[in-house]
């Protein structure tokens, strides 16, 4: 059973939201504003309703895969009832790790999707989704972080580091379980990772805005 969600958290994970979204719209994402298929070069490239749709159902994918990780890990400590409880420690810590590894590939198949060439978004949408399913209250903090600076500049990329970083420090302070710590921090390294693109033009001042006022399409784009 761990083997078969293991697989399926990659491949929920690996939907791509964006480049679909794109296709709907007429063009390949992948070939406008950052390449990424993330919600918000889905705003900026075709439009703030498009991004904000494209926002939830990556943060969905996240939420969901684990959920049902330890809705699945559940079932194992009642069918060994009998166990002492030093064993049933050992059951609870292994269901632990599953569902950090579960998270893991989610991030993994958001990031590098197996059905558009191993191309995808920076999986900020889908961090936030596993953050809310391990710590609730961290997820807020770090959302709200990410929403008030991307209002105040209008940088998502600034706003996702930010809360990138904040997000392992709030899970340090919580009284979460060690292997929900570590995923944290090593998820927030990834998503860092992927970043390194908008590191580069946010150096150079060519990272592009997105507009909460301004209409729709922030880019001209053919659709032929």
């Amino acid at each position: 059973m761990e083997l078969g969600l293991l697989i399926l958290a990659y491949f929920i994970g690996s939907i791509p939201t964006g480049y679909l979204v794109g296709r709907s719209a007429g063009i390949d994402i992948r070939e406008h504003g950052s390449g990424s298929t993330g919600a918000a070069n889905v705003w900026r490239t075709i439009g703030k309703n498009k991004g904000i749709f494209v926002f939830a159902v990556d943060l969905l994918k996240g939420l969901t895969t684990i959920l049902l990780s330890q809705s699945a890990s559940k079932f194992k400590p009642i069918t060994n009832a009998l166990l002492t409880n030093s064993l049933e420690m050992d059951i609870q810590l292994q269901n632990e790790w599953i569902v950090v590894s579960s998270a893991l590939l989610v991030i993994v198949g958001h990031s590098y999707s197996c059905w558009i060439d191993f191309k995808g978004g920076k999986s900020v949408a889908t961090g936030l989704g596993i953050l809310l399913a391990l710590n609730w209250s961290v997820a807020l903090g770090a959302f709200g972080l990410w929403l008030g600076t991307v209002i105040m500049w209008r940088t998502t990329s600034i706003s996702s580091l930010l809360a990138a970083i904040a997000a392992p420090s709030l899970m340090l302070l919580s009284q979460s379980p060690f292997a929900y710590k570590l995923m944290v921090c090593v998820g927030s390294l990834l998503i860092l990772y992927r970043h390194r693109s908008n590191l580069d033009r946010l150096w150079h001042g060519q990272e592009q805005k997105i507009s909460f006022l301004e209409s729709d399409r922030h880019e001209s784009i053919s659709t032929h």
